[in-house]
């Protein structure tokens, strides 16, 4: 896979995915022109939508019904670090979901991808060409 990276006006950068367009930007504070997500947002709700499409497809193939079914993801941030200590998504459901799925669907929610990725990171190296 290979993503394509440029630049828009001010602090926008586009990612070229496939067919898609995601835009990123800053906030105004930041001298963006918050037209988009910030990358380290994107990047924090990409856990919770992928965590999301488990649980979504988990209900599709058993015929229950997504309708009040949320996450809510929350982060535990270091000041003095300035990193994400810890993530927590919390899966809500209405009284109707059949409380007998309430375990496997954390186990559904656990085959995210990106959350394996974050805990089995791959090498990322950085390097400059020449055009």
């Amino acid at each position: 896979m290979e993503l394509e990276i440029t630049f828009s006006g001010n602090k926008q950068v586009i990612a070229e995915v496939g067919e898609h367009r995601i835009l990123t930007d800053q906030p105004v504070m930041a001298g963006g022109n918050n037209e988009g997500p910030a990358p380290f947002s994107l990047f924090l709700a990409s856990i919770g939508t992928c965590a999301g499409i488990y649980v979504k497809s988990f209900c599709d193939q058993r015929g229950i019904s997504t309708d009040g079914i949320s996450l809510t993801q929350k982060h535990s941030f270091n000041p003095s670090t300035h990193m994400i200590e810890a993530i927590e998504l919390k899966i809500n459901v209405p009284d109707s979901f059949p409380e007998k799925y309430y375990d496997t669907l954390v186990k559904v929610a656990d085959q995210c991808a990106v959350k394996k990725h974050l805990q089995n990171p791959p090498d990322i190296k950085v390097y400059t060409s020449v055009n």
